[in-house]
């Protein structure tokens, strides 16, 4: 915050000491009435009946040095700087108004003087003093003013969709900034202050005000959420009976759970352990039960992995009705074995018996193409075909070779190795 400090005084007019020589300043009359000499007249001051001349005039030259004291206090202060030059000229005129007129004997007209100086060097000062207090004081009101502004705009937002966790730092830090300044900044006028303050507490009044609107509204929908949760535990946990068979419905009260909304952190964490606690006894019971079928299942898996190895033969056996005959036998047998658990394990082996199926159903689609009496037909007419052609290339071969016609020895050749390579492909 700035602050204002006093600019040094000037010097006074003269710093001379002061004199309180009594012989020169004062005397006693012979009715033992004080006097104080100012100018060339002589002022009463009192009487001191009780003592010497001496003793009167020294009693009074100590009040003049009081006096002189406060006057050389203050002139230090001013010529030090750093006390104001505003207090230091009202306590000047005041030590000013106690010399005029004063009971005591000194040089009180020249003390008079050095103080109307000193108010006089004060004057400067005093004036470039209020000039920095007026900066310092309008550089205050526009800091508050700042403040107020950043209140006010966090009070103009659409505060239905703020992170209140945000925005509830964002006016705690405003509002701190507020009281420091106005614990270590600069009295603002009372006008002005009420103004900034009526502002910054109707913007900081409208947050709050929204921020308790909607957690009130968080509340109530907390309050539905926890209690549409518990009572989807009382429906969780009423299905232990069931056992396994309340697993389905577990799944569903698990949907309507996702779909209630959130119930507060604590109530959430709380419900949902005794929900899931629901839950884990019916899949507890799932395993139980798959365990047992598992062991249950051991004997069948052996059977199954012993008729795997049997049906190894299939692939070595050549003939083909015998395969196929031994197939359908395993597989009649695979079927009496029966069900098996875990499903993972029955499709495992599922899968290998359905390889060597497959492998035996590639054969016989083989050979049967391969003895399809149509097939066997169009080869045969096929096979006539390529072997008359094959005999009237051999006698154009002979012919060319006999008339030396290169080029038509060269044709011929080529095409009879081309009608030998599609009859040995027919042939197989």
């Amino acid at each position: 915050m700035p602050r204002v400090t006093a600019a040094p005084a000037a010097a006074p007019v003269t710093s001379a000491p002061i004199t309180s020589d009594a012989s020169e300043w004062g005397r006693v009359t012979e009715d033992g009435t004080v006097e104080v000499r100012e100018g060339d007249a002589w002022r009463p001051v009192g009487q001191y009946p009780d003592g010497t001349p001496d003793e009167a005039l020294a009693y009074y030259a100590r009040k003049f040095d009081d006096f002189a004291v406060k006057f050389g206090t203050l002139e230090t202060r001013a010529q030090s700087g750093g006390s104001s030059a505003s207090d230091l000229t009202k306590q000047a005129n005041r030590l000013l108004s106690e010399v005029t007129d004063a009971a005591a004997v000194g040089d009180l007209a020249g003390l008079r003087s050095r103080i109307e100086a000193l108010v006089a060097s004060l004057s400067e000062a005093t004036t470039k003093e209020a000039e920095a207090a007026k900066a310092a004081m309008d550089a205050a009101i526009a800091e508050r003013t700042v403040i107020v502004e950043k209140a006010e705009a966090i009070a103009a937002r659409d505060l239905s969709k703020v992170q209140w966790k945000q925005v509830t730092v964002e006016m705690t830090e405003l509002f701190d900034a507020w009281q420091s300044h106005q614990q270590n900044g600069p009295r603002l006028p009372k006008g002005a202050a009420q103004q900034l303050w009526k502002r910054f507490r109707d913007a900081r009044s409208s947050v709050d005000k929204a921020r308790r609107a909607f957690f009130s509204e968080l509340d109530d929908v907390h309050r539905s959420a926890r209690d549409a949760k518990a009572r989807l535990v009382e429906r969780a946990e009423a299905l232990a009976p069931r056992g396994v068979d309340g697993i389905p419905a577990y799944r569903d009260l698990l949907d309507a759970w996702k779909a209630a909304g959130r119930a507060g952190r604590k109530a959430d964490d709380a419900l949902w352990a005794k929900f899931k606690a629901a839950g884990d006894a019916l899949y507890s019971a799932r395993a139980e039960q798959a365990a047992a079928d598992e062991a249950e299942s051991a004997p069948k898996i052996e059977a199954r992995q012993a008729l795997l190895e049997e049906a190894k033969a299939v692939a070595d056996e050549p003939n083909l009705k015998k395969a196929r005959a031994l197939l359908t036998r395993i597989q009649r047998q695979w079927d009496e074995v029966g069900r098996i658990f875990p499903r993972e394990k029955e499709r495992a082996l599922d899968d290998r018996m359905r390889t060597i199926e497959q492998a035996l159903k590639s054969r016989e689609d083989v050979d049967w193409k391969k003895n399809n009496p149509e097939t066997k037909a169009r080869a045969n007419d096929m096979s006539s075909q390529l072997n008359e052609s094959i005999e009237k290339l051999e006698q154009e071969l002979a012919a060319a070779e006999k008339a030396g016609d290169a080029k038509a020895v060269k044709e011929a050749t080529e095409a009879l190795a081309a009608r030998r390579s599609w009859l040995n492909a027919l042939r197989g």
